[in-house]
């Protein structure tokens, strides 16, 4: 670290700019997480259909993942102080859409409002830490920002589903947009880089946004920043389609209430808050990427390996099997860092944007494919219960193989100096 980064890391300034990056980041995961206790609400009081229901959630999916390879590049041109305080508007608005929507239109509305502020929010953050912690400590400080983002994902639930106890789901969500004004302030006030940013000189005449996409391309022609992508994207696509849909019900194959399921549910994501800051601080310190990579997919599919084919597991083996492979899927965060490895400064936020882009798109993919399973496996006669599991499971396992085997024959790629 250079001694302008020990100076701007030592003061509390600097802290307090990351921590408002990753507010952000905590109302993000928290409109995210409350859409899925409230949209049966939605859908009564709009007079939705269950088609309509998923349409909306996938316009988001869509919206975000386009959005999202733009964000990371508009960080690196413009810097936090011009794209954050706006993205954070912007999701604001969208909340407020939301909430009082009186129609399908509306809705969808919403969603692309959302996904076009959200698609700076996670790199955002990292963007953040990089800037103002230097970029030794950048691997660290973005596996703390995924901590919370985590243990956001393992407790906001709880805490919609306590609001919505309390009031109407409209009257929830003004509530949490009127939260999301006092965060657009104190963004505006505060959020800025450390010092002026100062993207490469454009002698071709082309255009902003031209010289956005091109600055893409750019870092699109790196081979590595496309390993780092695929290896950390089936890593994290596992864990999201457990986390999100699959866990809860693979729980129950294993006989668990209802209660301990969801609970199983919440391990991995508590897994993942412990785990991410653990992984990148032990990768900092034996000064390799590959390493903690290899050492997080292989336990990853130890974990899931056992959930699906040892049938004994009591309740306690089962709770701690979630808690590990939440724990070692922290590894997914260095993808982030080894792709930063291999760019140049000022394109950091286009790498880890295309980086959390690609991610977003096969964890989508990975969510959906043991749910087409489960019906081909009810056609072809496949039991129920934990054979039907194996059945839909298999692409989680071959996701997690090949993450294996893409980090085994990766370069390392941590710097010399």
């Amino acid at each position: 670290m250079s001694t302008s980064d020990k100076e701007v890391s030592s003061t509390g300034k600097a802290w307090w700019i990351w921590c408002l990056g990753v507010a952000f980041v905590v109302f993000l995961f928290s409109f995210q997480t409350g859409y899925g206790i409230v949209s049966g609400s939605v859908q009564e009081a709009v007079g939705l259909t269950v088609v309509q229901v998923s349409t909306i959630a996938a316009v988001y999916t869509w919206a975000f993942a386009i959005f999202q390879f733009f964000g990371g590049a508009l960080l690196d041109r413009l810097g936090a102080r011009k794209v954050l305080p706006i993205s954070i508007g912007l999701v604001v608005l969208g909340v407020f859409v939301f909430a009082n929507a009186k129609s399908y239109e509306m809705l969808l509305l919403s969603q692309v409002i959302l996904a076009i502020g959200s698609c700076t929010g996670f790199v955002g953050a990292g963007y953040i830490g990089g800037q103002w912690f230097g970029m030794a400590k950048f691997s660290f400080m973005f596996g703390l920002v995924q901590m919370i983002a985590a243990l956001t994902s393992a407790i906001s639930q709880n805490v919609f589903e306590y609001g919505l106890g309390q009031m109407d789901w409209r009257s929830l969500f003004n509530l949490f947009g009127t939260i999301g004004i006092g965060l657009l302030v104190l963004g505006a006030i505060y959020i800025r880089n450390p010092r002026p940013v100062e993207p490469p000189a454009d002698t071709s005449g082309d255009g902003f946004f031209l010289s956005v996409i091109k600055g893409m391309a750019e870092v699109a022609k790196v081979p590595h920043v496309w390993v780092a992508s695929i290896s950390g994207a089936f890593m994290f696509g596992a864990m999201l389609s457990l986390g999100v849909v699959w866990m809860p019900k693979l729980m129950a194959v294993h006989g668990l209430t209802p209660t301990m399921a969801t609970l199983g549910a919440s391990m991995l994501w508590l897994g993942l808050a412990v785990g991410s800051p653990v992984v990148t601080k032990w990768s900092d310190q034996v000064r390799r990427r590959k390493l903690p990579m290899i050492v997080g997919a292989a336990v990853q599919l130890a974990c899931l390996v056992a959930l699906l084919y040892v049938s004994s597991l009591g309740s306690g083996a089962l709770l701690g099997l979630c808690f590990l492979f939440g724990f070692a899927n922290a590894a997914h965060m260095l993808s982030f860092s080894t792709a930063a490895d291999v760019v140049k400064p000022f394109q950091i936020g286009t790498s880890a944007a295309i980086v959390n882009g690609i991610m977003f798109i096969l964890g989508g993919v990975l969510i959906s494919r043991p749910g087409v399973r489960i019906g081909m496996g009810m056609e072809t006669g496949v039991e129920p219960g934990l054979a039907i599991a194996q059945y839909a499971a298999l692409p989680l396992l071959v996701a997690l193989a090949l993450a294996l085997v893409i980090v085994l024959f990766m370069k390392e790629t941590y710097p010399a100096k």
